[in-house]
This record gives structure tokens, C-alpha cells and sequence, in this order.
């Protein structure tokens, strides 16, 4: 017993003592974690040179876009062709994808030999074999009377410049066909299909065998976004932001980039990693001086590393007693598969002894655990390295999404994977390590070259379907010059009709005149109080104007809630409510005995009689008081002043905030005659010459007209421009069949046509995965600040799905897209109509001027306009293509409902001080 236990300890020891002597002598090989932190630093500087435009031509690591924008969601179905090319066998797949519900698919298969003749050839004879074995699984499968989408994967670096199209940049892992190199592989599969009658193929997608892996597993796992190979050869893919990929146009979105990271460290950045082994690996290699990473990790070169370890070793009388046998000069005698086999710790020493026996080295127990130990380390350094690259991009993936913490998957394929003892187990444990703030799921891919192109295909058909059902749906949205001329037009002829005394009563533009018969000339002065009421918040403002050398305008102002309740109750609540808010500011200010001379900001359709009467001609904005529809306001105001009996006020001026958003501009710039509003409520106001305004007394000078617009087509007269989505929401809005263009054009809206849109796009399955949930249901949930905030240029996709988790729907970055896309559309037209509107007014005023070219300022006031981070540029364009002949600035508005009022109520007590004397 006793000799048993020193035999055992005398083993132990000799085996000891032969792993310290090969760590010593492989010592370089050996990576600490902070060796490989440094390689993974190195590898994300590769890739960030590999996407900028102006570093990828000297970046070794090529981040080449795939232009696969999109992972499997689960809703794709059919038939689909496959053909792998790029290893030792050719392969012709079949794949049924089911919409089951299940996620399910069903592959079917034929492999072809890839023939030396064939791969060392020529262009021709390489691509009419594969066209010849399509055409023969074709008829074994009895689908040649079928056409079906192919995909087509192809295992080499290409640049792709579209799905179906890539450009061989150079070939790898031993083929070496003339005359591919720099032209479009998929033209040349084309060509020679093409050649066979019989054959009836749509070639959908060109993709890497890695980018398959990550489909089929995304297929699977909808959360893995990388794809690995490691086996003959190695490289990675990954789901990169659009916005970061110089090299392809658009920033919305992701797109699936093919690193083609075996070439990294082609430059020289690993050279202090790499060993005299690995030199002498290269020199007599296929292809020296490139793809070096790979050459360090994959299985088709670890063998031979191990070889020429051995050979070393054995030279130097380390192993095997010295004695040099011919396998251990033979390039490619000692492959990988005996590599993983002396590596299965578990048969103990018996596979190695049997294989380096087969190879005639005769080796002693000594020689079996130093050649085992040479097998591990050649082996974990490959998995270190490859762990290295990889906490990189899962890396890059995590501060793309800026989390703290990332749950993904990865997907993985390739035979040194799969069939090696401990590489799995090894990769797994080193990336979590590199990478701690990652929750990394590892899953095998099952036929992923095959599977994955035929799922691209998939994806590539159910988007290009999904296209086409967007565009549909949109089409109505998009408003050529042609028609935008027409909304002109119209817009012309209803102002005509306004200012005309026998069609004024019927027009929908009412045209109504203001009584502001001038605009600020610098001399107003003094105090003034104005009242705000045009929306959901009421203001009352202290205004100070000072003329002369001294010109200013000092405001004070409070605001004041104005509850639903009130808004929809009676009229005498509604205005008693106004008239306690000013009590309130009045005693906050310290000036409630004073009678100051008032302005009153009434942001609704009124006919005025003179400059202080006003008849409400009908609620908007989701206004309902009672009894105030047909009365003037301004006596109504008076009353419920008289009725608390606690001040009096001069009021002087009723004034619509278009009016006060000229008026403030005008104090500005005195070429400023036009006003508009482009915010909750669309309304436009200008200075009209009194000879046009047949509906008011005389012919001198000129007159504020308030359009109010936003009527514009409640005759029917743009209902061909109106879609069904416009009238969904006019029918469920408080005043059915009135607004219609306001409805179209104004922030109130936007978000309710979007909201529209969106659930018919859900109903199709475009979106949210075909759900329609509580809260898309909700009317009025989706606001326009929404739109703004989603299209905003400065915000990644990401937080646009914040945006829309917030509303409670669930979206995935495709989503995303698509909800963006839907929220430009929509006030993309806005701007455009509000432009064709503006077009009209402009023109009318050049024709009224009578001149050649009109040089005007537009001042414009409003959310819509001020937030949306293109609505006023979209406006301007359209202004400047409608009417060419105008010059027309836009000046924003400062405060035109506060200040405004004030300047107007100063104008009138200016010119009325001017007719006493």
C-alpha cells in the first residue's frame, strides 16, 4: 500500500515538475487578466477606426456593414433557399419557417464536395458548380417549378454596399479562385442561374456564416445581438448603432456589422503577444503577414502551433529524448482534432500516448503530460484572445444602450467550439470575468451559415412586405408641389371670398377685421394691464412700455389654472373665475385702485365690431362655457367686473394672439405685417388694405385681418387631401366637422393622427408585434410634445423607446423606426400645408403692393414651431418653393398674447389721443 501511495506522489511530482517546465518555456503564451484588458482597450480602438470613414482604409479590423438592419421577430413565414460556401463542404439548404406561434422552422439539407479544381479555379467554374449543385437539390427537394428567395452565404470578407450585393475584398481559408477578387459575387451567382432556364431564384441576401449565426440564434433568443465564429476559421458580428457607421448613409436604426476581426493586429498591434511559433506559423502560411488574430485562435492553424512547439521542444532535447521523428517535420501532421483529444483530462493520459504513438514520437510518461500541458496552454490562450475581442464589442454593446448592467446572448458556431473538451467552458469563464457588468447567455447555433441566410432571407422578405404595407398607409401624407399649389389656391379663393360682402356670410375663412389700424412706430409709453386667455393656463400681465432713447418694455405676470370644470361649465362661471384671477394679481402687484387702460387676449373666433367688441363666433381648443357663443366678450367681462365690485378697469382693446404676435414683432421690425400661430391652435393675421375689406367702412390706410384659418375646408374643399385617419379624429374631437384645417396643421392634432395611424399599423402587425395595448387605446395619449421629442435629430433610438415605454408600449428598435417615421410624416404635412396656407397670404400682399419681388417678415409665436426640431424649417422651404417672388423673414415672437395685447391696447390709445386732437 505503502509503494502504491509513492508511486502515486512520485508521478504527481514528475508531472508537477513537466508543467513548470513547459510554463517556463511557454511563458509568452501565458495571458494574465490585465494583458488581456490591454487587448481588449486595443481591439475596441480597431473598431473604432474601423467604422469612421476617414480611418477604415488603414483600420485592420474592417467593420464591414452587412446591411442586415433587423433580427428575426417571431412573424416570419414561407419557404427559403439557402447555399453556404466557405468551407470544406458546399451546402444547398431548404428552410420551412412556420408562424405557429411557436418559433418554429424546419431544415433540410445536401452537402456537395468543394473540389480543389473548383476552389483554386476560376471565377466561372466556381460559381456554375454552385449554380449546378442548387439545380440538383432543387430537384431532389421537386421545388424547380417553385420560385423562392435565396440566400446566399458566403464565408469571405465582402464589402456589401446593399443586402444582395458584396464585393470580395479577398479570399481565406485556402481558396484562391482567379479573377473573384473586387467584383460582385452575388452578380456572378446571378449570371450563372441565370444560365439555367429551368431555374426561377431571387437572390434577397448576401451573408457572412457569421451574421447567419446570430440570425438563427435571434431566431431563438431574441435578445442575442452578437455572432461568433470559432472553428476553422474565426470572426464576430454584432447589432451596431446606425449613427456610428460613417460608411453608410442614415442615422436611424442598428445594422449588423461583420467585424472581420481575424485581420486585427495586421498593423503590428499584437506583435509583442506574439511568439517566435507564431511568426514562423505566418511565414509559411497561404497568406503571410495577414490575418494574424486568426492565425493565433483558430483551429485550422492551434495544430500546427502545437507542431512547431514540439519541434522546438525536442530539438532542444526537452522531449521525446531528443529524437526529431518525420511527423514532427511534416507541416499539417498534427491537426486540431488530435489537439482537442489530448486535451480530454479525463482518460487521463492515454488518448495522448495512442496519438503521438500513431505519429511514431514514442513518448515516455514525462513526454505525454509536457505534451498535454503544450495542447492546454496553445488551446487557452486562443479561448483568452477570443474572450478578449469579444468583452469588446459586448463592451461597445452596453454604453451603445448606456446601461449600467446588459443582458444579452451570443450566438455561437464553429467545430473548436463545439467539439473541443474545455474551449467552451474556458470562453465562457474568462469574457465573465473581462466583462463582469455583462449577463452573457452562450447559445450553440445549429446549422447557422444555412439556417442564418435562409432566416435574412426571411427577415429581408417579411421588411420589403412590411414596406410595402408602410408606404401604403403613409402614401396619403406625402403632399406633392402639385397638390400643395392646389391648397394655395384654394386658401386664395377663401380669403377672397371672407373680405367680400355678399359671400362673406358663407366663407369658412371668416376673415374677421380686427380694428387694428396700425402697427408700434417707437413713441407708445406707459402702463398697461393685458389679460391671456387662449388655452388651459390665463394670465394677467403688468406691461411697462418706455419710448424715446429709452425703449423698452418691462412685463410682470402670474398665471392662473383654468380647471376643466370651468372651461366646460356656464359662462358667467367662466368669466367670474377671470375676474378673481385678476383681483388676485392686482393685490399681488399693489395697483387695484388704479384704472389702467386693458388689453384682452382672446385666442377664439370673435367679430368685432370695433377694436373693444367682440363676438364669440364659436369655441375652440376645448372650450364649452355656456352662453358666451354670439355675445361680446367684452361686455361679458365688464358685467363680471361689476358683479365682485371691487375695481374698474379701462378695457380698450380685444385682441386675438395672432394679432399680438404681429404686433410684438412689429415693435421690432416695422416690415413685419403678417402674424402667425403654430402651436396648440393654427391661425394667421396680416395687414390688409382697407379698399379689399368690403365688410368694414372706408378705404383708407389699412386693417388687421384675423384670418381664422383653421376653418379652412370645413366646405369641403381639401376633402381630397383629408384621410380617414383625419377624419377618425375629427369625428372624435368636441366640434365635429369645424377646424378641419386646423385639425391638420395644428399641435392639438398632431399627436391624435399619429396615435390613429399607429393602431392601424398595430392591426396589420407592422407594429408592437401585432398588441394593441390599453393605453394605445386611450385617446389623447400620445401629445405632440411626444412627436417633437421623438424626432428629435440628437435622440438615438434608444430613448426614443423610453419615450415609448412611458406610454406603456412595448417597443423593439424596429419599432422605433417605424413610430419616428409615422411622427415625421405627420408633421412633415403639417409644416407643408401650414406653408401652403402662408404662401397664399404672402402672394396676396405682393399683388396688393403691386411690385415684382415683396420683402416681408412673418412673425410667428407658438410651440409647434418653437419646439419641433423641423417644423419651421419644412414651413420656410415651403413658403420659398409656393411663392419664389417673396423674400420673407421669420421672427420669432417674444410673449405676442402679453406683450402683444399691451402694444396693441398703446397703438389704439396712440391713435385715438391723434383723431381727438
Amino acid at each position: 500500500m505503502f509503494a502504491v501511495h509513492l508511486l502515486a506522489f512520485h508521478f504527481t511530482k514528475l508531472k508537477e515538475d513537466q508543467i513548470k517546465k513547459v510554463d517556463r518555456y511557454l511563458y509568452h503564451m501565458r495571458l494574465s487578466d490585465d494583458v488581456l484588458l490591454d487587448v481588449m482597450a486595443r481591439f475596441q480602438a480597431e473598431m473604432m477606426k474601423g467604422l469612421g470613414r476617414d480611418t477604415n482604409p488603414t483600420a485592420t479590423v474592417k467593420m464591414l456593414p452587412s446591411f442586415v438592419r433587423s433580427l428575426p421577430d417571431g412573424s416570419e413565414k414561407g419557404d427559403f433557399l439557402a447555399v453556404d460556401l466557405g468551407g470544406s463542404q458546399f451546402r444547398a439548404h431548404q428552410v420551412k419557417v412556420f408562424d405557429d406561434g411557436k418559433q418554429s422552422s424546419q431544415l433540410e439539407s445536401k452537402f456537395y464536395p468543394t473540389p480543389k479544381e473548383v476552389i483554386q479555379g476560376n471565377r466561372a467554374e466556381l460559381f456554375d458548380y454552385v449554380a449546378d449543385c442548387l439545380l440538383d437539390f432543387m430537384e431532389t427537394k421537386n421545388l424547380k417549378h417553385k420560385k423562392l428567395p435565396l440566400g446566399f452565404t458566403f464565408s469571405f470578407p465582402c464589402k456589401q454596399t446593399k443586402l444582395e450585393e458584396g464585393v470580395l475584398l479577398a479570399w481565406t481559408k485556402h481558396f484562391k479562385v482567379r479573377g473573384v477578387q473586387d467584383t460582385d459575387v452575388v452578380s456572378s451567382l446571378r449570371k450563372a442561374l441565370q444560365k439555367r432556364k429551368d431555374v426561377d431564384v431571387d437572390v434577397l441576401a448576401l451573408v457572412n456564416d457569421t451574421v447567419g449565426t446570430m440570425m438563427t440564434c435571434g431566431y431563438d433568443d431574441q435578445r442575442c445581438e452578437v455572432g461568433l465564429i470559432i472553428g476553422t476559421g474565426t470572426n464576430a458580428c454584432y447589432m451596431e448603432e446606425m449613427r456610428h457607421i460613417d460608411l453608410v448613409e442614415g442615422d436611424e436604426g442598428r445594422m449588423c456589422i461583420n467585424t472581420e476581426w481575424g485581420a486585427f493586429g495586421d498593423d503590428g498591434a499584437l506583435d509583442d503577444l506574439r511568439t517566435e511559433f507564431d511568426r514562423e506559423l505566418d511565414l509559411g502560411s497561404l497568406n503571410p503577414g495577414k490575418q494574424l488574430f486568426e492565425k493565433m485562435i483558430s483551429s485550422l492553424y492551434l495544430g500546427e502551433l502545437v507542431r512547431l512547439i514540439l519541434l522546438k521542444m525536442t530539438k532542444e532535447g526537452l522531449l521525446f529524448n531528443g529524437k526529431v521523428s518525420t511527423a514532427l517535420l511534416t507541416k499539417g501532421k498534427i491537426e486540431m482534432k488530435h489537439v482537442s483529444a489530448m486535451e480530454k483530462y479525463k482518460e487521463g493520459l492515454s488518448n495522448t500516448k495512442e496519438i503521438l504513438t500513431e505519429l511514431n514520437l514514442f513518448p515516455s510518461e514525462e513526454d505525454c503530460v509536457a505534451v498535454q500541458h503544450v495542447c492546454t496552454i496553445v488551446s487557452f490562450r486562443s479561448a483568452n484572445l477570443c474572450a478578449a475581442a469579444l468583452a469588446a464589442i459586448l463592451t461597445r454593446l452596453r454604453e451603445n444602450k448606456k446601461l449600467l448592467r446588459m443582458r444579452t446572448t451570443v450566438g455561437i458556431d464553429g467545430g473548436l467550439y463545439k467539439t473541443h473538451p474545455q474551449y467552451a467552458k474556458r470562453l465562457h469563464k474568462v469574457v465573465r470575468r473581462l466583462v463582469p457588468t455583462c449577463d452573457v447567455r452562450f447559445l450553440l447555433s445549429v446549422s447557422g451559415s444555412g439556417r442564418g441566410a435562409a432566416m435574412v432571407t426571411a427577415v429581408a422578405h417579411r421588411l420589403a412586405a412590411q414596406r410595402q404595407c408602410i408606404d401604403a398607409t403613409l402614401a396619403p401624407f406625402l403632399l406633392p408641389l402639385g397638390i400643395l399649389r392646389e391648397v394655395m389656391d384654394k386658401m386664395r379663393a377663401e380669403l377672397e371670398y371672407g373680405l367680400k360682402r355678399e359671400t362673406q356670410a358663407n366663407a369658412t375663412v371668416k376673415m374677421l377685421p380686427t380694428y387694428v389700424c396700425g402697427t408700434p412706430d417707437g413713441t407708445e409709453k406707459g402702463k398697461f394691464l393685458a389679460l391671456d386667455l387662449g388655452g388651459t393656463n390665463f394670465r394677467v400681465l403688468l406691461v411697462k412700455i418706455k419710448s424715446g432713447r429709452r425703449r423698452s418694455v418691462q412685463m410682470y405676470n402670474k398665471i392662473f389654472a383654468i380647471p376643466l370644470e370651468i372651461m366646460q361649465g356656464t359662462g358667467e362661471e367662466l368669466f367670474d373665475h377671470i375676474v378673481q384671477c385678476i383681483a388676485d394679481f392686482l393685490e399681488y402687484m399693489g395697483i387695484k385702485g388704479a384704472r389702467l387702460p386693458l388689453g384682452f387676449t382672446f385666442s377664439f373666433p370673435c367679430r368685432q365690431a370695433s377694436i373693444d367688441k367682440g363676438t364669440l363666433v364659436g369655441w375652440t381648443k376645448g372650450f364649452k362655457a355656456t352662453d358666451c357663443e354670439g355675445e361680446d366678450v367684452v361686455d361679458m367681462l365688464r358685467e363680471a367686473i361689476k358683479r365682485r365690485n371691487e375695481f374698474d378697469l379701462d378695457i380698450v382693446a380685444v385682441v386675438n394672439d395672432t394679432v399680438g404676435t404681429m404686433m410684438t414683432c412689429g415693435y421690432e421690425d416695422p416690415n413685419c405685417e403678417i402674424g402667425l400661430i403654430a402651436g396648440t391652435g393654427s391661425n394667421v393675421c396680416y395687414m390688409e388694405d382697407m379698399k379689399n375689406i368690403e365688410i368694414v367702412e372706408g378705404n383708407e390706410g389699412k386693417m388687421c385681418i384675423n384670418t381664422e384659418w383653421g376653418a379652412f375646408g370645413d366646405n369641403g374643399c381639401i376633402d381630397n387631401i383629408r384621410t380617414k385617419y383625419d377624419k377618425e379624429v375629427d369625428e372624435g374631437s368636441l366640434n365635429p366637422g369645424k377646424q378641419r384645417y386646423e385639425k391638420m396643421t395644428s399641435g392639438m392634432y398632431l399627436g391624435e393622427i399619429v396615435r390613429q395611424i399607429l393602431i392601424e399599423l398595430t392591426k396589420q402587425g407592422l407594429l408592437f408585434r401585432g398588441h394593441i395595448s390599453e393605453s394605445l387605446r386611450k385617446r389623447g395619449i400620445f401629445e405632440t410634445k411626444f412627436l417633437s421629442q421623438i424626432e428629435s435629430d440628437r435622440l438615438a433610438l434608444l430613448q426614443v423607446r423610453r419615450i415609448l415605454q412611458q406610454l406603456g408600449l412595448d417597443s423593439t428598435c424596429d419599432d422605433s423606426i417605424i413610430v419616428k417615421e409615422v411622427c415625421g410624416v405627420v408633421s412633415r404635412r403639417a409644416a407643408r400645408l401650414c406653408g401652403a396656407g402662408l404662401a397664399a397670404i404672402v402672394e396676396k400682399k405682393r399683388e396688393n403692393q403691386g411690385v415684382g419681388r415683396l420683402q416681408i417678415t412673418v412673425g410667428v409665436d407658438g410651440t409647434l414651431y418653437k419646439l419641433h426640431p423641423h417644423f419651421s424649417r419644412v414651413l420656410r422651404e415651403t413658403v420659398k418653393e409656393l411663392a419664389p417672388q417673396c423674400d420673407v423673414t421669420f421672427m420669432l415672437s417674444e410673449d405676442g398674447s402679453g406683450k402683444g395685447a399691451a402694444l396693441i391696447t398703446a397703438v389704439a390709445k396712440r391713435l385715438h389721443n391723434v383723431g381727438q386732437k
